[in-house]
């Protein structure tokens, strides 16, 4: 009850002390191609029914039925705009209005499509136990999420393999440690990544060790070294298609 109290609070304040950014970035987006400088899409929700998920468009119209889910640095849907606001996660923060709704949290595992959703385990699915959220511990660790998949020839089988098992993971994590004070931490980590990533990684290892989080899972959170293909909680082998 406290955490809705306070996500509904900053969410508020949040859209009216962003709102001229929005205004104009979205006739900034409206100008490039005449349409709406929204996009909305459905979104699993706590407890696995959807919700009507609002970003500010970052692609050309209709990219959902042109291409992957996942997206790559390099998608040729990016607009130009699209890369500022990508760039500075513009499009995650009208997600606001989700908070505001009650449909997110500010804090909790990052909303994700009906189709990916469809593929979950069943260790996954304890994912669904709380609302989604604007940003979680994976939202730090793979900010650059764009650049990982870049020149992949399937980024949705690249994410299932590369990232997807350690976002999981980061969330399982989150689910099980959850507290406001985590909260906090984790909106102040997301901040530092804009400006200083390598602090804000080592922020969020020192949080994750100091929870007690797996060896491997802090190991993999400072992203000192390659991601390679492994297995999501529940699978014994990575995704092959």
């Amino acid at each position: 009850m406290v955490k809705e109290v306070l996500d509904r609070f900053v969410a508020l304040a949040g859209l009216l002390l962003l709102s001229p950014v929005f205004v104009v970035l979205g006739i900034l987006v409206w100008r490039q191609d005449g349409h709406t400088p929204f996009y909305v899409a459905d979104r699993v929700a706590r407890g696995g029914g959807t919700f009507r998920m609002v970003k500010i468009r970052s692609m050309i119209v209709h990219a959902d039925r042109l291409g992957a889910s996942s997206t790559a640095g390099d998608d040729a849907r990016i607009t130009a705009v699209g890369r500022f606001i990508r760039r500075w996660k513009i499009d995650e923060l009208s997600q606001l209005w989700n908070v505001l709704k009650g449909d997110m949290s500010l804090v909790g595992p990052r909303p994700q499509v009906p189709v990916e959703v469809a593929t979950y385990t069943s260790e996954e699915k304890q994912l669904l136990a709380v609302k989604p959220g604007i940003t979680d511990f994976s939202s730090i660790v793979f900010a650059d999420e764009g650049d990982i998949l870049r020149g992949a020839a399937d980024p949705d089988l690249a994410y299932r393999r590369l990232i997807r098992p350690w976002k999981s993971r980061l969330g399982l994590f989150y689910v099980r440690h959850q507290s406001i004070w985590l909260d906090m931490q984790l909106i102040a980590l997301t901040l530092a990544r804009i400006v200083a990533p390598a602090r804000a990684l080592a922020g969020v290892c020192s949080v994750l060790a100091r929870l007690g989080a797996p060896v491997e899972l802090v190991h993999v959170a400072r992203r000192r070294t390659p991601l390679v293909p492994d297995a999501v909680p529940g699978m014994r082998e990575p995704f092959d298609t």
